[in-house]
């Protein structure tokens, strides 16, 4: 046995490790980044004996070595060892790999095949062997002649194994590691490392400053938080029914792990939050991003435009939320994204995700998407089954536009802060939260140009009245240009034509007005 302590699952990929080398010329460790391969390589040649190389002995021997036989110079460094020992271990292929067989600058490219098959047939001759260590690059040569050793996740047991291993036996009661799994099940090893050794002797330690630590430190999203406007989802009003159903399908199962795991509850796959513009959709995605911090990943049209590596950065968010999983992918505007038929590549990508194709963690990834225009959506998307949850936003009511006024009219000085709020919810009847921002910014810009030009001021509601008036006109303005500019599109790809709404047929249905 080795005398490394390794966590349960590192100990049964050394079992398999070991049994494989025991009968086979060539084997392969595939582990993702973290997971400690070195460590269980390390096991296996303090357990059999043999030469381990690292990338330091390998560049070594290339130093002096002729660029267009950097191939043959590595086959004759390990060959050389296997003159001398019966097993050679050597870490970190995938760096080898990744010049010789992945870079399309290098002459050679899949040359490097070759070396691995030279090493497998003279293994064989002389009843030697080769283990190679590698991220989860899949090598043609091992897979026919050896065998291919795999460690891609962590379980509760290496949680805790490591959390103990860091913390000590003492410490280490006070954590709940079955919880910290549930809330992140795709950390590392090195991750987890990392997470329990900021906890030094003086820091307090329990099963939430964890989880708040991993949150804060090793999850990582792609949106700046610190760029995000401050609003929280009690910020909004009058769309509590739409907050109520975020909490139960989407939040608790995501903050609330205790409670998720006992009925096995997952966020909803597919959730689709609709409604006209300036009704408070972004915003509920910034409520959510600060919220939920690092399960939070966000694709919107910078993601579309201006970029030829967009499919690559959009699978990268996609990775990252699988690999924080239970997450969010936020797709703002996707309508937008959408109505040129053009991204065809991301709607079928999407389709798999929410399909649940992919991975257990591809299922555990809630997709939101908001949208203005549903009809600019393939509908193979918004089909029963696929959108779990469907939020409609609304126009705010006389109740919610009185609650949206008295908030920002309140901070104001007089004489705009002391006008009447019923008037000023009958005057902007039929705007939405976004229209009433601007119409108390609007306000009192009217007061200021009277105030400059010296004139005598107006009642204080004539100032909302009109700005409200201003802002109601702008927006008509607005749909009949967005109408004519529907009229000149062309026509979109058969996959978006959009049949009868009854698409929605199925999907749980929250509709609400709102402001913000």
């Amino acid at each position: 046995m080795p005398d490394i302590r390794l966590s349960p699952s590192q100990q049964r990929a050394f079992d398999t490790l070991d049994a494989a080398v025991a009968t086979l010329p060539i084997v392969q460790l595939r582990t993702m980044g973290g997971m400690g391969r070195t460590a269980i390589l390390q096991a296996l040649n303090d357990h059999r004996g043999g030469a381990l190389l690292d990338m330091r002995a390998i560049v070594e021997a290339m130093e002096h070595a002729n660029p267009l036989a950097l191939e043959e110079t590595v086959y004759r460094r390990i060959v050389n060892e296997l003159t001398r020992h019966s097993l050679v271990i050597v870490d970190d292929v995938q760096y080898l790999v990744h010049v010789m067989m992945h870079c399309g600058s290098y002459p050679r490219g899949q040359y490097f095949a070759g070396v691995v098959s030279a090493l497998a047939l003279h293994c064989a001759a002389t009843g030697t062997h080769v283990v190679l260590g590698t991220d989860p690059i899949p090598l043609e040569v091992v897979d026919a002649r050896g065998k291919a050793v795999y460690l891609m996740t962590l379980d509760a047991a290496d949680y805790e194994h490591i959390g103990r291993a860091v913390l000590g036996d003492e410490r280490a009661r006070s954590v709940d590691f079955s919880k910290v799994y549930r809330f992140a099940r795709r950390l590392t090893a090195s991750q987890l490392h990392r997470t329990f050794a900021a906890f030094d002797a003086d820091r307090p330690l329990d099963t939430d400053r964890v989880i708040d630590e991993l949150r804060s430190q090793q999850l990582a999203s792609n949106v700046d938080i610190e760029e995000v406007q401050q609003v929280e989802l009690s910020d909004l009003k009058g769309i509590d029914d739409v907050i109520a159903a975020l909490e139960a399908h989407i939040i608790i199962p995501l903050e609330r792990v205790d409670l998720a795991s006992e009925l096995d509850l997952k966020p909803k796959r597919g959730v689709l939050l609709a409604g006209p513009p300036g009704t408070g959709k972004t915003t509920i995605g910034r409520a959510l991003a600060r919220r939920l911090r690092g399960k939070f990943f966000l694709i919107d049209g910078t993601f579309i435009h201006g970029s030829h590596h967009f499919y690559q950065r959009v699978a990268q968010v996609f990775e990252a939320a699988k690999q924080n999983a239970p997450g969010i992918i936020f797709i703002d505007d996707s309508d937008v994204i959408f109505e040129s038929g053009g991204e065809a590549g991301l709607y079928r990508y999407l389709l798999t995700m929410l399909d649940g194709l992919e991975s257990e963690s591809a299922g555990r990834v809630c997709v939101m998407m908001t949208a203005m225009d549903v009809g600019n959506l393939p509908p193979a998307l918004v089909r029963s089954g696929r959108i779990e949850l469907w939020l409609e936003t609304r126009y705010p009511d006389a109740a919610a536009r009185r609650a949206i006024l008295a908030e920002r009219v309140g901070t104001l000085p007089d004489p705009l802060g002391s006008a009447p709020l019923d008037p000023l919810t009958e005057a902007t009847d039929g705007l939405s939260g976004a229209d009433l921002k601007r119409v108390v910014e609007d306000a009192k810009v009217l007061l200021v140009y009277d105030r400059a030009r010296d004139l005598p001021p107006r009642p204080a509601v004539d100032y909302f009245v009109e700005a409200a008036n201003t802002v109601r006109a702008n927006r008509e303005r607005y749909a009949e240009a967005e109408a004519r500019a529907r009229t000149m599109r062309p026509t979109r790809p058969a996959i978006f034509d959009v049949p009868d709404m009854a698409f929605a047929s199925g999907a749980f249905i929250v509709s609400g007005a709102t402001g913000s």
